[in-house]
């Protein structure tokens, strides 16, 4: 093969034969659920004015726009109260599973339905972090994003060698099916989402089907191929629609002229509104140089940093300045799930070695605080290397049990990680070690 065939081929193979940063989208799932489920938590006394029948945007002017922007929510086919509760409760419901990784192929789409449904419904309530919310709960959807840190990942760790199928995943895609035949019949969606259900619903069937009776076959090879490749891109969707928020971000403060003279920061500090310590915004504000360098420091982060990701250090510098600033937002600002649902966009570039640091650091502190706990004093049988769960398995984790609308749950992935690990290089992983033999389940690439 000549030169530009070989990199070509091993690139098409890598996008085709592997679904690239588990870890990251594992965050991301983490991130982007969690942020929601606690918004929803706390604003579930005030439910009714932001969302429900006793807000000031009621049904029939939600309506109205409905009918002009063909906006998807799933609150405007009844105006009913119980059925708001029921929407409502869907949306905590599938956030919290999504969380924990529990049938993420169908915890996402659900989690997206929620999203859209209260988020459409009143559409001048929410921030920037709601609107980051609403695009990457689409993404999600054609992500496998339980590969890693799930209940996927644990059952299909603990699956392998075992026959026993999961009987949830096709109960809970019937139950789905269902309920999409009667939205179907009762006209309440229109042609587009007809479309996009429909399909995703046979696919995950057929999915199924293959995984249960040729976990081995040719169809099987050409679904993961498939799913492959929709992971890829939309990880890549990921990283580039979080560049452009900083991006144009960053672009158009330069054009205003509180950020040309360095005060723009002045200004939200000593409003009330965003004062939830004022003591502490006025200790702040109070050092003029300090602000102007806050100033220029973020719009020369924002500007910078899509430029920074061919550079693996100095993108990881302001990845780190990004996270602090808007750590520091939450705090002083009193924007706390606009602040989280930045730093669940920001997950996407962090390194692979440092997610799988703190997946150890994370496993630690569990074992640790399990070990204190009563129960920890029964004797448990041994667990089997394999059946850790913090790493993505391979297609040895009996695809019997992945049913059509369960999880993610792992086959057909590779330690190595998406372009936003920072040391995958020929074979090694992120901490610059050589990563494990890809699996069978892995070479099932389209190599030209």
């Amino acid at each position: 093969m000549s030169r530009i065939e070989r990199p070509l081929a091993q690139g098409l193979s890598k996008v085709t034969g592997f679904a690239l940063g588990p870890y990251q989208t594992a965050v991301i799932r983490i991130g982007f659920s969690a942020t929601w489920l606690f918004f929803l938590l706390r604003e579930f006394p005030h439910r009714h004015e932001l969302y429900g029948p006793d807000g000031p945007w009621n049904w029939d002017m939600a309506q109205q726009l409905i009918s002009s922007n063909h906006a998807f929510t799933a609150l405007m086919w009844s105006d009913g109260r119980i059925w708001f509760e029921a929407v409502y409760a869907l949306a905590m419901l599938s956030s919290a599973l999504l969380m924990i990784g529990w049938h993420t192929r169908a915890m996402s789409v659900l989690f997206m339905i929620g999203v859209l449904s209260l988020q459409n419904r009143s559409i001048f309530i929410g921030d920037g972090g709601d609107n980051v919310i609403h695009l990457m709960s689409t993404y999600l959807v054609f992500i496998r994003c339980g590969q890693v840190w799930s209940l996927d990942a644990r059952r299909a760790a603990r699956a392998r060698g075992e026959e026993a199928p999961d009987r949830v995943g096709p109960v809970l895609w019937w139950v789905l099916g269902l309920g999409l035949s009667a939205v179907t019949f009762m006209g309440e969606l229109d042609a587009k989402w007809l479309v996009f259900f429909w399909g995703l619903w046979p696919a995950h069937g057929l999915w199924w089907l293959a995984v249960r009776h040729a976990p081995r076959g040719e169809l099987r090879k050409l679904l993961d191929v498939v799913a492959n490749m929709a992971h890829n891109a939309g990880l890549l969707v990921v990283m580039v629609e979080a560049c452009l928020i900083y991006a144009t971000a960053g672009w158009y403060k330069i054009q205003g002229s509180r950020w040309q003279d360095g005060t723009a920061v002045y200004y939200p500090l000593n409003l009330d509104y965003f004062s939830p310590w004022p003591a502490l915004s006025e200790l702040l504000s109070s050092h003029g140089i300090m602000v102007m360098l806050v100033t220029y420091g973020t719009v020369a982060v924002q500007v910078a940093f899509p430029f920074t990701l061919f550079n693996r250090r100095v993108k990881n510098v302001l990845l780190a300045a990004m996270i602090v600033e808007h750590a520091v937002i939450a705090v002083v600002l009193g924007l706390p799930f606009f602040s989280l649902a930045m730093i669940a966009a920001d997950a996407v570039f962090l390194p692979t070695s440092f997610l799988r640091r703190l997946g150890g650091w994370a496993a630690r502190a569990r074992g640790g605080v399990v070990s204190r706990l009563p129960l920890s004093r029964v004797p448990l049988p041994r667990v089997r290397r394999a059946d850790r769960f913090d790493r993505p398995a391979g297609e040895d984790a009996v695809p019997d049990q992945r049913a059509a609308g369960a999880g993610d749950g792992a086959t057909g992935t590779s330690q190595r990680a998406a372009g936003t690990d920072e040391g995958v290089r020929e074979g090694r992983n992120g901490d610059g070690n050589p990563g494990p033999e890809p699996t069978e389940q892995a070479r099932v690439g389209f190599t030209p």
